[in-house]
């Protein structure tokens, strides 16, 4: 089974073209044809039609679930470096990998993923650094996400190896993915990133 996540915004679907591309992309490589999205702003009920909403859909050779839920932001002050290369090139609904992963999280809040000493995602999220007023994304990522890339093709954002050990280079890091972009401020100072 295959997971997207979709953000919706007062009603209105985010990057749809991104998801869908995603999902036939996935089916391609699976051998399967991807099950058509269904009009996602229909099935909305009245009390979620203001703010962020996440929708949650499952799916394989047919849609398994659609779900849709206030969205509510992750509160992260704290980020341990654990170095791993789980097999997540694809977003499966099956996030075991990534959740044994969290274990070693110790007393941070979340993870930041390092494949031989080189940044990669968070359990959840792509990540971008600012150094001054440019942004850069780790070209060695776990999943390439929709929002990142998105703001790639903006210009917002570039791609770049980030090593460990150049960390101290920027300024602070962001936690994206479709529920969150730059503009939402989601940032931790680099000092919240642990060994």
């Amino acid at each position: 089974m295959f997971l997207e996540t979709i953000c919706i915004v007062n009603g209105k679907v985010q990057n749809v073209k991104a998801h869908i591309a995603r999902m036939e992309q996935t089916a391609a490589t699976h051998g399967f044809i991807a099950p058509p999205l269904p009009d996602l702003e229909k099935m909305l009920s009245p009390a979620l039609t203001e703010g962020r909403v996440k929708c949650r859909i499952i799916y394989h050779h047919t849609l398994e679930e659609v779900s849709f839920v206030p969205y509510q932001p992750k509160m992260i002050t704290s980020l341990r470096l654990v170095e791993a290369s789980p097999d997540y090139a694809f977003k499966y609904a099956d996030r075991t990998a990534l959740m044994n992963l969290l274990r070693d999280k110790g007393d941070c809040d979340e993870i930041l993923i390092t494949r031989n000493g080189l940044i990669t995602d968070t359990s959840y999220s792509n990540v971008v650094l600012r150094k001054g007023d440019r942004f850069y994304t780790p070209r060695t990522f776990i999943l390439n996400g929709t929002k990142r890339q998105q703001l790639l093709l903006s210009g917002s954002i570039s791609e770049r190896d980030i090593m460990i050990d150049a960390l101290g280079d920027y300024d602070c890091i962001y936690l994206i993915n479709a529920m969150l972009d730059i503009a939402d401020g989601v940032s931790l100072p680099l000092s919240s990133i642990n060994p």
